[in-house]
């Protein structure tokens, strides 16, 4: 068995190999616009998260025109392409088969349109054993990103003080990288669908992760004056629990741990 795991420097990418590797499982990382001769099977893993805003060119780019050369004369035995549940914004439940609505006028949907696009490639392609992963925010030992929980993590070990942009009832889905990476692999070789989501099952609001941080760092919270309130439709995991027992940690149970980790590399 094989995998090509194409964004193989990424945050993902590069855990979807170390776990690949711990189980000795042969694993190629293709350089940039390498398109190996047997794929075996093959995830794409390459994308952009927060700075899509100040490189939408290169999020089309990653989002969809580089994977068409895969898709159109890649050899491979399946292939995943990694979206994320934020396509479910402004829609009542994220479940897979929902419908969307984007507006190409917004600038803030243009990371949407450029996965929604990605994902009606693959669908369209005409291969078989191709599927899609939606993921959920991803979290982990991420030490140099500059994602939300990332950086309020850092800033509770590393200033004392973490100032949230958003209300403490905004809310979201968090994912472990440990559940993602295992499940990625899953999917890959066993998925019986062709779109899943990777997500918890459950929002945590802002409230809970601060409350969490204060009693882990005793860091001062404080919340930005006039701030919005954005609460994240609740993701549904149900194809994934009744096809793989599919049992995600939830973040304010990882979330010791994960200061921990931060607060190492900060004493480094």
């Amino acid at each position: 068995m094989k995998f090509t795991v194409f964004g193989s420097r990424g945050f993902i990418g590069s855990h979807l190999v170390r776990t690949l590797n711990a189980r000795g499982i042969e694993c190629v990382t293709p350089d940039r616009g390498e398109i190996p001769n047997e794929l075996g099977h093959a995830v794409w893993a390459i994308g952009l998260t927060a700075d899509f805003r100040q490189r939408p060119i290169d999020t089309v780019r990653a989002h969809v025109a580089a994977v068409l050369d895969v898709l159109e004369r890649g050899r491979f035995d399946s292939f995943l392409y990694l979206s994320s549940t934020r396509v479910y914004a402004g829609a009542p439940a994220g479940v897979e088969e929902t419908t969307f609505n984007v507006d190409p006028m917004n600038g803030s949907d243009l990371y949407n349109l450029s996965k929604l696009m990605g994902e009606s490639v693959c669908h369209a392609a005409g291969r078989a054993n191709v599927r899609v992963a939606r993921l959920s925010n991803v979290f982990g030992a991420d030490f140099d990103s500059s994602n939300f929980l990332s950086s309020i993590i850092r800033d509770a070990v590393e200033t004392q003080e973490v100032v949230f942009s958003t209300a403490a009832g905004s809310a979201k889905d968090y994912v472990s990288i440990d559940d993602v990476t295992a499940t990625l692999i899953d999917l890959a070789i066993n998925g019986r669908h062709v779109v899943y989501n990777i997500a918890s099952g459950e929002n945590t609001t802002n409230g809970d992760v601060a409350h969490a941080l204060q009693e882990l760092t005793g860091c001062r919270i404080r919340f930005a004056d006039n701030v919005k309130t954005v609460v994240f439709p609740p993701i549904s995991i149900a194809r994934l629990q009744q096809e793989f027992e599919f049992k995600p940690v939830r973040l304010l149970d990882a979330l010791p741990a994960l200061v921990q980790s931060f607060g190492s590399v900060s004493t480094k």
